[in-house]
């Protein structure tokens, strides 16, 4: 009896972790209580989208094996790296990787800070995942940052995914798709929110047309004067 209890305690240990790599603690707690996850407001959280250039076309050049083996080769490096920061991965969709700061837990004005440092680390460790067919060619990633308000809830009752709502989250995405390769985009909010640090080395960009939002004034976030990546 007691080594079947163990047995069921390790089971139960395994499943939990598995959960908790889907969804934030707090919920999956609430999902094993059979309660209903409420929808939460977060003031102001700030959130992270990159992107591989040239997917397509790398893509099209490789076998389907090839390509998960890339993705997967990639992930499991910004997996690892994300672990140091406080920040949450929201999910990954084909070369999409998208992770916020400031939910599901609160953390005062340190997401962008946050989120920031994550993405110098980022955009550095890109290079070391190789494309397949090539001998050499590595890979670059092109990123985007926001920072503003946002709704999380869980959707879904089949394979439910926590996911965010809110013009934050399609504003950072466009801050990724108009930036340009082993490049990090700011928005003018992001910019305002680390100059209180004094630590980064951010450069003006200008006013650039943004799909939906029309002219946006951004930046280039460069480096932190204070934090060394390791490549």
């Amino acid at each position: 009896l007691k080594e079947k209890t163990e047995d069921l305690k390790r089971e139960r240990q395994l499943a939990e972790d598995l959960l908790h790599q889907m969804l934030p603690k707090s919920v999956a707690k609430q999902l094993r209580k059979c309660q209903k996850v409420e929808a939460e407001n977060y003031d102001e959280v700030t959130i992270f989208f990159s992107d591989i250039v040239g997917f397509t076309s790398i893509a099209a050049s490789c076998t389907p094996l090839q390509v998960v083996e890339m993705l997967n080769n990639l992930y499991v490096c910004f997996d690892a790296r994300i672990e140091s920061y406080d920040v949450y991965k929201v999910e990954t969709i084909g070369d999409a990787y998208m992770v916020v700061s400031g939910l599901p837990e609160r953390n005062g004005s340190r997401h962008a800070d946050e989120i920031a440092k994550m993405s110098l680390e980022l955009v550095a460790a890109v290079h070391q995942v190789v494309i397949p067919h090539t001998a050499t060619g590595r890979l670059e990633l092109r990123a985007g940052i926001h920072t503003g308000p946002c709704v999380a809830g869980v959707v879904g009752s089949k394979m439910p995914r926590y996911c965010l709502f809110g013009d934050t989250v399609n504003t950072a995405s466009r801050m990724e798709s108009t930036s340009l390769p082993q490049k990090i985009h700011i928005s003018s909010a992001t910019y305002e929110a680390l100059l209180a640090d004094d630590a980064y080395e951010m450069e003006l960009r200008g006013e650039i047309e943004v799909k939906g939002k029309g002219k946006m004034k951004t930046y280039w976030l460069l480096g932190n004067k204070n934090y060394s990546v390791q490549n």
